[in-house]
């Protein structure tokens, strides 16, 4: 649901920013559906798990670049007020969804993989807010071109983390099971 609203609401408002986290919240999304199947199974299961996350995120960061490129060719001005009011309510859930995990710390790498997405969701609302009084004020759809670009960096870095972390997870399992 958030996620749809975010997209459809990203399209109207000509947004990337917008956009691209309506695309983060799908992927979230999926992420956590594939995280709680990973729950109480097999270590390399929560591994291959955890991979499957860092590839949709760095999946949802490509395709977010192709699209500020194309709006960079000719875009029209999104709509600043938009772009802020649906940053500032998906700011709220994120910080629900904060309180939630802190409740679940532990090493396991998929709430880790949550954990990352969430800090990387807060991050990206906190600037498109920006980025939409910047619209406002400058009347270009620069700010939110940066932005796009900035979020698909994110997205990629927040990837490129998860990933690093089942290899963490696939090392020390690889070590212990050949005890």
């Amino acid at each position: 649901g958030q996620s749809a609203a975010g997209i459809g609401l990203g399209m109207w408002a000509a947004s990337t920013a917008l956009m691209g986290a309506g695309l983060d919240n799908l992927a979230d999304a999926s992420v956590y559906a594939v995280s709680l199947y990973a729950v109480g199974r097999a270590a390399m299961v929560k591994v291959r798990a955890a991979r499957l996350s860092g590839f949709l995120l760095i999946g949802l960061a490509v395709l977010l670049l192709v699209e500020v490129l194309r709006r960079f060719a000719g875009g029209e001005e999104p709509v600043g007020p938009a772009m802020m009011a649906v940053a500032a309510v998906n700011a709220a859930l994120n910080l629900v969804c904060l309180r939630l995990l802190r409740r679940h710390r532990g090493e396991d790498v998929n709430f880790k993989a949550s954990a990352i997405f969430t800090s990387n969701d807060s991050i990206v609302n906190a600037t498109i807010v920006l980025s939409g009084a910047l619209v406002m004020w400058l009347g270009s759809n620069v700010p939110d071109l940066v932005l796009g670009v900035v979020v698909a960096a994110i997205a990629a870095n927040g990837g490129r983390e998860i990933l690093r972390e089942a290899s963490k997870s696939a090392q020390h399992e690889a070590s212990t099971g050949a005890r």
